[in-house]
């Protein structure tokens, strides 16, 4: 059964879900002022607390929050949390994942959003510290999620395909009919100098691309997947989210590259943050 998405009204809240890395714009530092600057009101469930974001880096301490989003989340039951939606991306491991659909179903109102960023491998593998019983955990979490926004990696995991096999548009098919999604989204989809998302909706497959640059940019998924909520909770369609979203990521991976900045340490999203928000007053939504 598919899902419902209703969410134009009063200004939304979101349950973000996710790593906080102390140094390095990704997960949580990426996905709080992005969707504060889409005018959305936005509470954290921290899934692991890190020294710095681990792409491209080789050093960095890890600690895994599991008992303390228990205790958290027992907290919330006692004060009458509620959300409009949740957001969930890199988790500190796989018994995390009952937790999170936990959390959803408990505190995020009935017709709410779940948008579900399955981190958990790129380039072909698996991110470092998961093994293959991670797969079948965020499998679970999936089956609970409205959208999905895998890379092309993961979407193939999510299927039990190789996880380098080639993208096609049957995998946005397979994925929403294995997880009865009203909608999902794949990036890191490439063509020729082009790399982008697909999308399929209700409207059928659409494409978000943009000019490929050099270089490696690392948490490009987690501000592409942050102001695609953002724009959702602010009522455009999943197409034109993705659109809007797409272009918002370009311009912060062009403005790292003008500025210089290490992109190890994730884009200069915040002098563009502005563009996001002309955009969405433009379209006079939410």
């Amino acid at each position: 059964m598919t899902r419902v998405i209703i969410m134009i009204g009063e200004q939304m809240t979101c349950l973000a879900i996710h790593d906080i890395s102390c140094l390095g714009k990704c997960s949580l530092t990426a996905a709080l002022p992005i969707l504060s600057a889409a005018g959305v009101s936005v509470g954290i469930l921290p899934t692991a607390l890190l020294s710095n974001q681990t792409g491209g880096l080789n050093l960095y301490t890890r600690l895994d929050l599991t008992e303390e989003m228990g205790r958290i989340t027992d907290v919330w039951s006692r004060t009458g949390a509620r959300f409009d939606a949740a957001f969930s991306g890199y988790l500190g491991s796989a018994r995390q994942a009952a937790l999170v659909r936990d959390a959803v179903d408990r505190f995020v109102e009935k017709d709410g959003l779940f948008l579900c960023d399955p981190a958990m491998a790129d380039n072909g593998a698996l991110y470092s510290g998961f093994d293959a019983d991670f797969v079948p955990a965020m499998r679970s979490l999936c089956a609970r999620a409205d959208v999905l926004t895998p890379n092309v990696t993961e979407a193939m995991l999510l299927l039990g395909k190789d996880a380098d096999a080639p993208f096609d548009e049957s995998v946005l098919y397979a994925l929403r009919e294995r997880f009865e999604l009203a909608g999902c989204v794949v990036t890191g989809v490439s063509d020729g100098d082009q790399i982008g998302s697909a999308c399929l909706d209700a409207g059928g497959v659409s494409y978000a691309m943009t000019p490929r640059l050099a270089g490696m940019f690392h948490s490009t998924g987690d501000v592409f997947a942050s102001a695609l909520t953002g724009c959702l909770l602010r009522g455009l369609p999943l197409a034109e989210s993705c659109r809007a979203a797409s272009r918002f990521t370009y311009r912060c991976i062009v403005e790292t590259v003008e500025n210089g900045g290490d992109s190890r340490y994730g884009l200069c999203f915040e002098p563009c943050l502005g563009t996001l928000i002309e955009e969405l007053e433009e379209k006079q939504i939410g």
